[in-house]
């Protein structure tokens, strides 16, 4: 008898909305932290028309660079075994956030520490594996990743300051960063990492 074979992968699907979201995914930072900041933008598909059932995950450091995770923010119902979303409290690093009707997406957190990006991986409907990518709120020169890339792929990583979307307290504490499934002839694809 011939070894098995693997199953090969399918398509996430759309309904993949139903079970992974969690209230509160978007915000990873306790609500109301002076030091928080908000990454969003849109999920563009090749066309460059919004991906409007798309899944973002993002992982990252807290802001003292550790990497010691907590034992995590989500709460459970004791009675249903449901989530009842996050505990308010507990920063551990980890986001889970839909795109709206129009392709957008937000995520409250706060500046990682010791690296200058987000990992960020991308469901969607048509994408037989996950994509990885990177969110940068800064170009740090010495980033071995980014300094492999020409200047218009670079670009593809870096979030950028929004202007239109910080509080009057913090002028630097939203980013804008878009993410393009595929070239659409005008804007370039954003750079996916082949990870083992």
């Amino acid at each position: 008898m011939p070894p098995a074979q693997p199953t090969p992968s399918q398509t996430i699907g759309p309904f993949f909305g139903h079970a992974l979201p969690f209230h509160h995914g978007d915000q990873v930072a306790p609500a109301g932290h002076p030091d928080g900041i908000t990454v969003h933008g849109h999920v563009y598909d090749g066309a460059g028309d919004p991906v409007t059932d798309a899944l973002l995950e993002f992982w990252q450091t807290p802001p003292d660079g550790s990497h010691i995770t907590a034992t995590g923010s989500m709460r459970r119902d004791p009675v249903t075994g449901g989530h009842l979303g996050r505990n308010g409290v507990d920063f551990t690093g980890f986001g889970r956030v839909a795109t709206d009707a129009a392709g957008h997406y937000a995520l409250h957190t706060l500046r990682p520490g010791g690296v200058p990006y987000l990992a960020v991986i991308v469901f969607a409907r048509g994408l037989l594996h996950h994509l990885h990518t990177r969110a940068y709120l800064t170009a740090a020169a010495d980033d071995p990743l980014l300094t492999s890339l020409e200047p218009r792929r670079r670009a593809t990583l870096l979030a950028t300051p929004d202007a239109g979307r910080p509080t009057a307290h913090r002028p630097d504490s939203s980013y804008r960063f878009d993410i393009r499934l595929q070239d659409d002839g005008t804007h370039e694809e954003t750079v996916f990492l082949e990870l083992d």
